[in-house]
């Protein structure tokens, strides 16, 4: 017995039932976004993310091997032979060209023929001494007798000694003609063109045929690069930015040649040598890159970014909401810090924190924490007893409340808004580093030379850090003003410290009445 067969459902009635599942979405997100929108109160906001940031500085430079060779000659003549090309290899001694040697082998020939002529003078003038100092013992002897004049006796010696000059001479003549020829000698070994290093060539400037005239200066015949698998980028770093380049720090760069690809590098030197171009104050920056592989080429023009600094998994927010600065009319103007101790130079309760979280990458020993444990809760007690203090002279005095350093007195306003001057940041944060210094003593004391360093510098880092005050919305939609400190930014996103948190909404901006 078959059994009944089921009716079919129309396209028509498949197609009714999802628009009304998309309608029912719609309107679901409608209320959920206008229900967001009066949390907010009205208000554009940025939310406090969790992420990295990385700081770099971008230039462009071109490429080049470290060491470059030119070749030239020191001769004048004609080229007779060329034996390398483009991209040949070389070795150090290995002949690149030879310039014709006739006219130096002539001059030697020419030069060995005058050193034999003076030599046949001297064995002349040898001769003509030997007679003269033979003759002058004869007549001094006649002389001592009185036999002859005094006179002959002195013309004999005269003529003795005239001898021995010629020989002199004849033997300068035969030392100057031996060098002249040596000259010769080192010229004609300077017609073999020889490379001084091992490496590549780049560049071959003559043919055979042509002249090389080297009257003036040596004329430039090859440039050989001595090794291409470690190459140099020279960069040209503006001033406002060559104060955070450091010897050490990372590159990243790209060359129109190989645009899907990304080379490394490392800053070798930072040149003091400034140039100004257009009233614009630049300093070469140097890098080195490993080009093991060969890709990379000389002369190739690159775009460089240097990693100034890079943190991992830090707090960031959008500068938006740390450049929004509330109109005179808004009810955000009123809002004043929420507590002591969160804002102002010392940052209070945010300073704990980041000091901290300083020491828990030092590496601590049991002994160097317990130290550490024991003035941090110290300082925590100070703190309570000075937000004590304060809530005690808030309430007498509301009007002259404020942040201190580590609970009450000043604070920074909003950014943009008014704050204190540069010279009473200066004492606020000289009286925060004396004080620190004091309470952290016995725990310095106990860190090692490294450790200190970083302690040193990490502290400095908070006590210098900039502060603004931006706008918080509450779990109730509540805004509220709180402090906090500034890290590096990417000009995009800055890394936020302080009194918040991962998701907190800051306000950006007010919307218009009845803007969506």
């Amino acid at each position: 017995m078959s059994q009944p067969r089921r009716p079919r459902r129309s396209p028509l009635r498949r197609a009714g039932i999802a628009a009304i599942v998309i309608a029912a979405l719609a309107i679901g997100w409608h209320y959920w976004h206008k229900r967001e929108q009066a949390a907010e109160g009205g208000y554009r906001t940025e939310t406090v993310q969790r992420g990295d940031i990385r700081v770099v500085i971008s230039s462009t430079g071109t490429l080049s091997a470290i060491t470059t060779v030119t070749v030239g000659s020191q001769i004048s003549g004609l080229v007779t032979k060329v034996l390398v090309d483009y991209n040949a290899p070389v070795k150090k001694g290995q002949v690149l060209a030879v310039i014709d040697p006739s006219t130096y082998e002539a001059q030697i020939r020419q030069g060995q023929a005058q050193i034999a002529s003076a030599r046949a003078q001297l064995a002349q003038a040898q001769a003509t001494l030997r007679n003269a100092t033979l003759d002058y013992q004869r007549k001094a002897d006649l002389g001592r007798q009185r036999l002859v004049a005094q006179s002959d006796v002195d013309q004999a010696r005269a003529a003795m000694e005239q001898a021995q000059a010629q020989v002199r001479s004849a033997q300068a003549a035969i030392r100057q003609q031996t060098a002249a020829t040596e000259t010769t000698r080192v010229n004609l070994e300077r017609t073999v063109i020889r490379s001084p290093v091992d490496g590549v060539v780049l560049t071959r400037k003559i043919e055979p045929g042509q002249t090389v005239a080297a009257s003036l200066q040596a004329p430039e015949l090859f440039t050989i690069a001595e090794d291409l698998s470690k190459m140099k980028i020279e960069l040209a770093v503006d001033e406002s930015d060559i104060g955070q380049v450091k010897v050490g720090q990372t590159v990243s760069f790209t060359a129109d040649a190989f645009p899907d690809r990304r080379f490394h590098g490392v800053v070798d030197q930072v040149r003091l040598a400034a140039t100004t171009t257009n009233n614009v104050v630049t300093y070469p920056v140097i890098v080195t890159v490993d080009n093991s592989d060969g890709t990379l080429l000389p002369g190739l023009t690159v775009n460089a970014e240097i990693e100034v600094s890079k943190k991992s998994g830090v707090l960031k927010l959008a500068n938006a909401a740390l450049r929004f600065k509330p109109s005179d009319g808004s009810p955000l103007a009123a809002l004043q810090p929420q507590g002591p101790g969160q804002g102002g130079v010392g940052g209070g309760r945010s300073m704990l924190e980041g000091l901290r979280a300083t020491a828990a990458g030092l590496g601590l020993s049991a002994q160097q924490q317990a130290v550490f444990d024991d003035a941090l809760a110290q300082l925590q007690k100070r703190q309570a007893e000075r937000a004590a203090q304060f809530r005690q002279q808030a309430a007498q005095a509301p009007q002259q409340g404020g942040n201190r350093l580590f609970g009450g007195g000043m604070r920074f306003g909003p950014t943009g808004g008014a704050g204190p001057d540069a010279s009473m940041q200066a004492q606020i944060r000289a009286r925060m580093r004396e004080r620190l210094n004091q309470q952290f003593a016995a725990f310095r004391a106990s860190l090692s030379e490294a450790q200190r360093a970083q302690w040193d510098a990490a502290v400095e880092a908070q006590l210098s850090a900039k502060r603004v005050s931006v706008y918080r919305l509450s779990k109730s939609g509540k805004p509220e003003l709180v402090n906090i400190r500034l890290g590096v930014s990417d000009g995009s996103a800055t890394e936020v410290m302080g009194d918040i948190r991962e998701g907190d909404k800051i306000i950006s901006g007010e919307r218009a009445a009845g803007a969506p």
